[in-house]
């Protein structure tokens, strides 16, 4: 299987090839970073030191809710196993000593190597990041031209996950006392409640984020494909690596990453042609901002389930501190919510370490994005259902089933 337009023939290949060639060069010489090594690092770190750490204000130790920033005996940062990625340290670090994980080189490896179909996975905050001109087709047909066989939006497997957890709303919310945890999307949300509250692990569905849904998808029925997702969240970094779904993503890039590459290559996404092919309703669309899963689940359980007795009362809250907040007040009984979202980045995924725009800028083109979907939830859109299908799922209420692509256990 090729992964490049044939119709540029044997001319495009050859260039394409010296392209990655000299771009690989550049990235490793450093190309638009500073921090160049940080593209030599191996293993997990998702937060790097690049420099001595000489100064005594510890506001890096301080933001971190994971435990992950530690001092060696020089007095020099160590980033240890448990970071999440959530970028909080970065923001502080005065001498700009402490960098987010690079892994360039790595996707420039996969797509020198032509024998293997290797896939973008755009996550839904993609909209309005690279210029208003550029739309979902411009930015498909460039990352084919790229080497990439063919783009996703991560927003089609986010509709999948809004329908599972509005049937999981239907099945567990009986009472006035009940109540159920989200997001899947936020992986801080997520570590935080694994790490520091682990009472309310029963109260969280069991599903994985679209991006892993996206992933095993794609593997599943592109056996020998690799997948790489594409987003504003250095958090994704780690949430790949986590065992029980590492076999869903094989490279985590952010928004700025891919930006430099294009840059190196030459591209301009705005210039290119439309290759149009997108399938999800809005309510995946407004994954990308702060309040988005909750309305999405809202309008879906409504779809499916109109006039149900106990209705979907939605709390939701951004930033990792407000998130921990939160779930402190839900573990003392203060819960006043049957349905609770949290983002670990204020204004949810839209306000990312890597977002390449402000966060209310994002957050209109978000949601103008998915008021020009063609469905407003996935039980309106016919993608969903032929998806679910491909994958052997075969009816909708089947995604309540321990099912092997959209679960997880915590």
């Amino acid at each position: 299987m090729k992964n490049y337009d044939d119709s540029k023939g044997g001319a495009h290949e050859i260039a394409l090839g010296a392209k990655l060639e000299s771009t690989r060069d550049a990235v490793y010489q450093g190309g638009h970073s500073k921090n160049a090594n940080v593209f030599e690092i191996q293993g997990d770190s998702i937060v790097i030191r690049t420099g001595n750490c000489d100064c005594t204000t510890g506001a890096c130790e301080a933001a971190c809710l994971f435990d992950a920033i530690q001092r060696d005996e020089n007095n020099n940062i160590v980033i240890n196993s448990n970071c999440t990625g959530c970028g909080e340290c970065l923001k502080l670090c005065s001498k700009q000593n402490l960098v987010g994980r690079k892994d360039s080189l790595a996707l420039i490896e996969l797509l020198k190597d032509r024998t293997t179909p290797v896939y973008a996975l755009i996550a839904p905050a993609f909209s309005g990041q690279f210029s208003a001109d550029v739309t979902s087709g411009k930015l498909r047909s460039a990352f084919k031209y790229m080497g990439f066989y063919g783009m996703l939006e991560v927003a089609l497997f986010a509709d999948i996950l809004t329908l599972k957890e509005a049937l999981e709303f239907d099945r567990e919310i009986k009472t006035d006392e009940d109540f159920l945890l989200t997001s899947c999307c936020c992986p801080l949300w997520v570590a935080l409640i694994k790490k520091s509250y682990k009472s309310m692990i029963p109260h969280v569905p069991p599903s994985v984020s679209p991006m892993v849904a996206c992933g095993r998808s794609v593997k599943k029925m592109h056996p020998e494909a690799k997948t790489v997702f594409i987003g504003p969240c250095l958090a994704k970094k780690a949430e790949a690596r986590d065992s029980d779904i590492a076999d869903a993503i094989d490279i985590v890039l952010t928004f700025e990453e891919i930006v430099q590459l294009f840059e190196l290559m030459g591209i301009d996404p705005a210039s290119f042609e439309e290759d149009q092919s997108d399938h999800s309703s809005r309510a995946g669309r407004i994954y990308a901002r702060a309040s988005g899963v909750s309305e999405a689940v809202q309008n879906t359980l409504d779809r499916i389930r109109p006039g149900r007795k106990i209705t979907l009362k939605a709390k939701h809250v951004d930033g990792v501190a407000n998130c921990k907040a939160l779930l402190k007040e839900l573990s003392e009984g203060n819960i006043g919510a049957n349905f609770i979202e949290g983002m670990g980045c204020i204004g949810g995924c839209v306000g990312g370490p890597k977002s390449l725009i402000d966060k209310d800028l994002a957050k209109d083109a978000v949601n103008r994005y998915g008021d020009d979907a063609s469905f407003r939830t996935p039980a309106d859109n016919p993608y969903v259902l032929e998806l679910l299908y491909r994958l052997g799922i075969e009816t909708v209420e089947s995604l309540l089933d321990r099912d092997k692509y959209f679960t997880r256990n915590l």
